[in-house]
């Protein structure tokens, strides 16, 4: 009895265990054609992608890389703040350049930089070629020996939290944000000249220089002389679609998406064309 038992059992068991070897094997399968993510650091081909958020901190000629004949060292970045790259190094979003200096280490270029992040801090001092993070200001320039390439070093800020600055005239300038005036300033060696710029988050009308990008859903109502804007000696008086249905612009104001143009006549309030538009939504 005991004997027939066993045998009934036996194709059961054998199909469990061939079973399991197969799923072992499967697993063992997809664990080999996995991809490995790189972690903290690695050497690559100079011709190889670098991944999103590491950077080239050495260069070196390589026999293991025929074709480019160099490699490169890279780091990843995740968890730190500071880190020196060759100068053809990717920099990661919202970090700055702060130096730069000749160096052994980086075949190719013969430059380092000195890199840090802007995270947690409002303000710094970065080289002139440096990426200004978005949502960053220049606010003055000035020459140093720190950045070997161009001599300038400028001294950005984050607009964070506020709404009004003052910026060189090479700044970027906030999505948002217009500028008010200009003026010429030493604070500012390269062009000589300052705009004060300002958000228009939270108002719907506003005074601006007439070289100022206007905001999406933006118009001009009207534009006259100034001495506020040296550069171009015009100033626009700007407002916000928002919340209405028509409206009277420049002849060169931008039209806002789905607003038509209705009549036009001529107006002492456009100087610079003469002509104003009646705008209304289609």
């Amino acid at each position: 009895m005991t004997i027939k038992t066993l045998r009934s059992r036996i194709p059961h068991l054998l199909t469990a265990v061939l079973m399991l070897l197969g799923l072992m094997t499967a697993a063992t399968a997809q664990a080999q054609a996995a991809p490995q993510r790189l972690t903290g650091s690695a050497t690559v081909c100079s011709n190889s992608p670098i991944p999103a958020g590491w950077v080239i901190t050495s260069s070196y000629s390589s026999s293991s890389c025929p074709g480019t004949g160099y490699a490169y060292s890279i780091t990843d970045t995740t968890g730190t703040s500071y880190a020196t790259v060759c100068s053809f190094s990717p920099i990661p979003a919202g970090w700055v350049a702060t130096s730069s200096f000749s160096t052994s280490n980086c075949a190719g270029s013969g430059y380092a930089y000195s890199i840090a992040s802007t995270t947690g801090i409002s303000y710094t001092t970065v080289c002139s070629f440096s990426p200004i993070p978005t949502g960053w200001i220049v606010t003055s320039s000035y020459s140093t020996s720190n950045c070997p390439g161009t001599g300038y070093a400028y001294t950005i800020a984050s607009t964070t939290g506020t709404s009004y600055a003052t910026v060189c005239s090479f700044s970027p300038i906030p999505t948002g944000w217009v500028i008010t005036s200009s003026y010429s300033t030493s604070n500012c060696p390269g062009t000589g000249y300052a705009y004060t710029i300002a958000s228009t988050t939270g108002i719907s009308y506003t005074t601006v220089c007439s070289f100022s990008r206007i905001p999406t859903g933006w118009i001009v109502t009207s534009s006259y002389s100034t001495s506020n804007c040296a550069g171009s000696g015009y100033a626009y008086t700007i407002a916000s679609t928002t919340g209405i249905s028509y409206a009277t612009v420049c002849s060169f104001s931008p039209i806002p998406t789905g607003w038509v143009v209705t009549s036009s006549f001529s107006t002492s309030n456009c100087a610079g064309s003469g002509y104003a538009y009646t705008i209304s939504k289609a």
